[in-house]
């Protein structure tokens, strides 16, 4: 039996051609509460549709990855309590004990690329906690970025990391961080982190040729869209930046460490804005939705870059 199951929707898209764009699945079980968590994830997939590609929201169920989940998975997931967050190093043991799991960003990357799917978006990436230099604490993402082949769209990295250290990780990783529209590097609620982004792209196309041009050099790993989050939707840093460091003193006191702190992190900032960080978001995921829908639209229409024939 195989590991991967296509849901029907993804298995006519992969007969007709059309573009696939994958989702993770740690936004619905650890970042959002109920019934928040359903609507968005029914959301995100509503944009990537309205924008012409076909969403794969992918998730462990029963020892087999689901490459886009029907809607009644998506909502038995949205409620189930106690499930596996999925990175690179526990994947494999979900699967072979025959457990169910969500997707971190690093899992569904390589999800994403064995099922064939080059874009995949997300609300923001994870990078190097606060402090790593004395914990080590420091995703699995950037690695994934750095050896798995596929364009993640995100609002740049969770405003709650050390921005200046993990851009300096992805740098030597080689992976590369690209702003969407602008010259500065996005802080997932905040338009602007206060730092540059190594490069940037203005449109789709060029995301998406990028892409096909890095996969002809035969390099590894992927890239960063570092795409903004709408102005209209922003929380600006320094309002922000206070708020953040409270709730990393309150993480600390209580002991919370390892994949426990994002999600506490999430929570507690939420109750300090009275609601607005969740609204931000949702906003910037599905942005980001919108946006990966349009890159994958576009890959399938570039040239060869190597020969200059339609790929």
């Amino acid at each position: 039996m195989s590991l991967f199951v296509d849901a029907p929707e993804v298995a006519k898209a992969r007969r007709s051609g059309a573009p696939l764009v994958a989702l993770e699945s740690t936004i619905i079980t650890h970042g959002m509460p109920w019934p928040v968590n359903l609507e968005t994830a029914r959301a995100l997939e509503a944009e990537i549709r309205a924008a012409g590609a076909v969403p794969a929201t992918i998730a462990v169920m029963a020892g087999r990855v689901h490459v886009g989940l029907r809607d009644a998975e998506l909502e038995q997931l949205a409620r189930a309590q106690d499930v596996m967050k999925l990175s690179r190093a526990d994947l494999a043991l979900c699967l072979a004990e025959g457990r169910s799991g969500a997707t971190t960003v690093a899992a569904t990357m390589i999800c994403a690329a064995r099922a064939g799917i080059a874009v995949f978006a997300t609300g923001g990436i994870g990078g190097v906690h606060r402090g790593a230099e004395d914990s080590f604490d420091i995703s699995a993402d950037l690695h994934e970025l750095a050896q798995t082949s596929v364009t993640v769209v995100a609002a740049g990295a969770k405003a709650i990391l050390d921005l200046p250290k993990t851009l300096e990780v992805l740098e030597t990783l080689g992976v590369p961080v690209i702003g969407y529209g602008q010259d500065a590097f996005p802080a997932f609620w905040s338009r602007d982190s206060g730092l540059p982004a190594p490069l940037r792209l203005d449109s789709p196309a060029a995301v998406a040729r990028a892409h096909a041009v890095r996969a002809a050099l035969g390099l590894p790993g992927g890239q960063l869209l570092a795409n903004p989050i709408p102005a209209a939707d922003e929380i600006p840093r320094t309002e922000l930046a206070p708020l953040i460091a409270q709730a990393q003193t309150e993480a600390a006191r209580a002991g919370i460490a390892a994949k426990a702190v994002t999600p506490y992190l999430l929570q507690r900032l939420n109750e300090l804005t009275d609601g607005r960080t969740l609204r931000a978001n949702i906003a910037l995921a599905r942005n980001n939705a919108r946006l990966a829908a349009r890159i994958a639209a576009a890959l399938p229409t570039l040239p060869d870059p190597q020969h200059g024939d339609p790929a």
